[in-house]
């Protein structure tokens, strides 16, 4: 049994707001209080943290990632416009620079890149086969779009994957089934190669104060086999990896279908996630009850109105069979159309299961941009979780963004209605979808705050608890106590150093940072877009350190 003392700090706890120090022993919290009470601690603490007027507070929880597309973006060519990429020039310049250095080093897999938007660059369009083709001089190339919904591949690269006449070709441009054939060449590693990817991943999550991640894999994502190895890497915190909770995208039409998939990866938490419905906006396929603005007749092998992949008889039967397997369900969800169609399913399979067991099962909806008055209560009644993703709106909203251009600005301005969603009680937690926005917490917290549409705005502090105690509640873990700081719960922590606002209580004690300081309450370092973002001392699992800056 190990104990250590952080004192000299200030400690973010519902049952003592004013707490200076906090003492973990054997995983979990033990005590909380004041300094001068901490000083009698300290003799018989292993170790002994001086905080420094640092924040203890629950850590993140990233409720929504791929881990092992999240390593080959750290590891590969970051196209996007943090990375100065601002123009298809750019691009094909950076692309032309890696090939030679893989040359050089004299690397023969293919050239992999991430994070390409064309609607950042002035020519605004992607690059074309033949422009891939010159620039990485007949080497393999995949370059996945930022929302990893389509992508641009070099001939070689389509010549093995063998990408010619599957649907979703574009001579170059691959979507659907060309797109998942072509993610399924790019990913093929060895397991070793495998680990280290995940694990590249994992410690980008960790520096940003994640304890928990949710990892969504599917067929054309990651196999089976990574996925059960991947929760076994993570299954105890002494392996000094953060939390993982596990979904697998396959799709059931029977019971036994889900046990089968239960007993290949054992540890799994559900069956779905990234189970798609519709695709992107950005890729104009998710599925939309009118035309896209920008382009209303659809790219190749799709709709104007973009692209559903699973029927109401699909999710009625896979709802059915998951329930009934104990497991959570859970679907991708972007556009309205595609929303009504889950609706459908989903009241279907409460007719067969009953409407009790659906909701028991806390069935998940993963990012749901698009949702109105009608669908939100449906979505209430029925016991919906919703995984949702504040940087989408940073990123791509607003009238000059993505959205609006997809959309048209009133359309667009109905996107991600996050006060919507707070002021009707759906179950709630956030996550970046990383690698298509990075793993950054207090980012997602900022964007929930100034949020572009300023209706949809919500608190720091409801935007906190959906990022750290809503993660643990839509995986269903929330009876644990995790995602607060209280005696007994585990210690799953984040310590911060910020620019800051304190709160004075009338003895003078600092109770904690502020943005809607209420004294007496735990309060949050300020955020938005002219605070500077907290830094990451350190992260905690269940007493293991993950994460350490403090030296």
């Amino acid at each position: 049994m190990s104990s250590t003392l952080y004192r000299h700090g200030v400690i973010h706890s519902p049952t003592d707001p004013f707490a200076e120090a906090v003492l973990v022993s054997d995983g979990v919290v033990a005590w909380l209080g004041a300094d001068d009470t901490a000083a009698g601690l300290a003799a018989a603490a292993d170790d002994v943290v001086d905080l420094d007027g640092a924040l203890v507070a629950p850590a993140f929880v990233d409720a929504h990632a791929h881990l092992l597309e999240t390593g080959f973006a750290l590891d590969g060519l970051d196209l996007s416009v943090a990375a100065g990429v601002r123009s298809l020039a750019d691009a094909l310049a950076a692309l032309a620079r890696a090939a030679d250095d893989a040359r050089r080093a004299g690397a023969d897999g293919p050239l992999l890149g991430h994070g390409w938007d064309e609607n950042d660059w002035p020519e605004g369009r992607a690059p074309t086969r033949a422009e891939l083709d010159a620039a990485a001089g007949g080497a393999p190339v995949y370059l996945a779009r930022v929302d990893v919904h389509s992508a641009v591949v070099s001939s070689s690269f389509a010549a093995v994957a063998g990408l010619a006449g599957l649907p979703g070709w574009d001579d170059g441009t691959v979507r659907f089934e060309a797109h998942h054939a072509a993610r399924e060449a790019a990913r093929e590693v060895d397991p070793a190669r495998r680990e280290d990817l995940y694990r590249r991943a994992l410690g980008a999550a960790a520096a940003q104060g994640i304890a928990s991640v949710h990892e969504h894999g599917a067929p054309y994502i990651d196999t089976r086999v990574g996925l059960a190895a991947l929760l076994s890497l993570t299954a105890q915190a002494s392996g000094g990896l953060p939390h993982l909770v596990g979904y697998r995208g396959e799709l059931c039409e029977t019971t036994d279908d889900a046990r089968a998939i239960l007993a290949a990866i054992p540890g799994l938490t559900g069956i779905g996630g990234d189970l798609n419905v519709d695709g992107s906006l950005g890729s104009h396929t998710a599925a939309l009850r009118t035309p896209y603005r920008d382009r209303p007749t659809g790219p190749t092998g799709a709709a104007g109105s973009g692209s559903l992949y699973l029927s109401a008889e699909q999710i009625c039967n896979h709802l059915a069979a998951v329930t009934r397997a104990g497991v959570q369900a859970g679907f991708h969800i972007i556009g309205d159309r595609a929303m009504d169609e889950f609706l459908i399913g989903l009241r279907a399979a409460s007719d067969v299961e009953g409407l009790a067991a659906i909701r028991r099962a806390g069935h998940r909806v993963e990012h749901a941009e698009l949702v109105d008055a009608p669908t939100l209560a449906a979505l209430v009644l029925l016991g919906i979780r919703l995984s949702v993703q504040p940087a989408f709106d940073a990123a791509w909203g607003g009238p000059d963004g993505m959205y609006a251009a997809r959309l048209g600005a009133s359309r667009a301005a109905a996107l991600n209605p996050l006060a919507d969603l707070v002021a009707a009680g759906v179950p709630m937690a956030f996550g970046s979808d990383s690698p298509v926005t990075p793993f950054d917490p207090w980012a997602a917290v900022s964007a929930a705050v100034t949020h572009h549409e300023p209706d949809q705005r919500i608190s720091a502090r409801a935007a906190f608890r959906a990022h750290t105690r809503g993660g643990w509640r839509l995986a269903g873990l929330d009876h644990t106590g995790a995602g607060e700081i209280r005696v007994g719960a585990p210690a799953h922590l984040a310590l911060w150093r910020a620019e800051h606002l304190v709160v004075q209580a009338a003895d003078g004690r600092v109770s904690s940072w502020s943005t809607d300081a209420r004294a007496g309450s735990p309060l949050l370092p300020e955020v938005g877009p002219d605070a500077a973002p907290p830094v990451c001392l350190r992260t905690v699992r269940a007493g293991v350190v993950i994460h350490d800056a403090l030296g």
